[in-house]
């Protein structure tokens, strides 16, 4: 299982996580969140301040075989082309366990 992190333009999540729904995952973690890349303080040849933008980050876990479907679909849906699309992050996940039926393993996606 792998947990796949995105942070992405604001304006995109909805788009987004009605997608992932369609793709038979609707469980997913947002939060606002603020940070910046490599902007490096130059945009058009002119250097301004970097400042903290706002963006999103979506949790989500998966099934390593839907791994790369996941993170096509948040690039296909989420790129504008432009500096400060965001970053996606894919981390091993030992475990998960659902408390509420005490599964455990994929079965608690």
């Amino acid at each position: 299982m792998k947990l796949i992190e995105a942070i992405i333009r604001p304006e995109k999540l909805e788009i987004v996580k009605d997608v992932l729904i369609e793709l038979g995952y609707p469980g997913m973690t947002v939060t606002k969140v603020k940070g910046h890349g490599q902007q490096k303080g130059v945009w058009r040849g002119r250097k301004y301040l970097v400042a903290l933008l706002s963006r999103i980050k979506i949790e989500i876990t998966v099934k390593d075989s839907d791994v790369e479907k996941i993170v096509n679909t948040i690039v296909n849906e989420a790129q504008t082309g432009s500096i400060g699309d965001g970053m996606i992050f894919i981390l091993t996940v030992e475990n998960i366990y659902r408390i509420r039926t005490k599964e455990s393993g994929e079965s608690a996606i």
